[in-house]
């Protein structure tokens, strides 16, 4: 698809499975659990973890009951730990090619700002962001329309776009808004697998890609 885009162009994207997979995400807090845990031999412990997630076994529940410790203990270490995650192949080449023609680029997000933020710190990817609006920090969630008129407040433009993946709550509201709506096809590690369900014209995108590399900026 052609996108073009000059100093009135604003491209937005969600973070969480539209620039790299969530799933790693999880995978890399799974590690350092069980680093902190088993710092000798982690590994056992790390693959007993992922397999009690596939299996779909409350992992948490199964480390504070093996190591008794408080669960906030735990959720604050999988939230605060420095995530081990890489873009989708793409995705800085997009960034890039929006920036040298003037465009704008922004982030919204659901999730917590201390989480959300450390994402985008490890992908290295916030000097290319104008704006970044996480719903914890503006108290309000996707699908509602105020997390996209925040970003149409802070970077005034004629057209913007929105790239994300998840139908049951990414494009409700840009479409409403008029935007232009991208979806990112799941690759098969999505942890979103719904999205049969909603593909009525409210939540469907205008369009689809299955790889950045299908986007053009021109």
């Amino acid at each position: 698809m052609d996108i073009k885009v000059n100093d009135q162009t604003v491209i937005v994207f969600d973070l969480d499975d539209t620039l790299y997979n969530e799933l790693d995400y999880l995978t890399s807090a799974y590690k350092s659990i069980a680093v902190h845990f088993e710092p000798e031999d982690w590994k056992p412990l790390y693959s007993k973890m992922f397999s009690l997630y596939r299996s779909r076994v409350n992992v948490f529940e199964f480390i504070v009951n093996t190591y008794t410790i408080e669960m906030g203990f735990l959720i604050e270490m999988y939230r605060s730990h420095h995530p081990n995650i890489q873009l989708f192949d793409g995705v800085l080449d997009v960034f890039e090619a929006i920036k040298a023609k003037g465009g704008k680029i922004g982030i919204i997000t659901d999730g917590r700002s201390k989480t959300q933020r450390a994402k985008l710190e490890s992908l290295n990817i916030l000097k290319y962001l104008d704006k970044i609006i996480i719903s914890e920090e503006i108290g309000s969630e996707k699908p509602s329309v105020e997390n996209f008129k925040a970003i149409q407040k802070a970077l005034p433009a004629s057209e913007y776009y929105y790239i994300a993946d998840n139908l049951k709550k990414d494009f409700v509201a840009p479409n409403v808004l008029g935007w232009n709506t991208v979806a990112l096809i799941d690759n098969g590690k999505n942890i979103h697998c719904d999205a049969h369900k909603y593909l009525d014209n409210a939540h469907q995108p205008q369009q689809f890609i299955i790889v950045y590399n299908e986007i053009n900026i021109i």
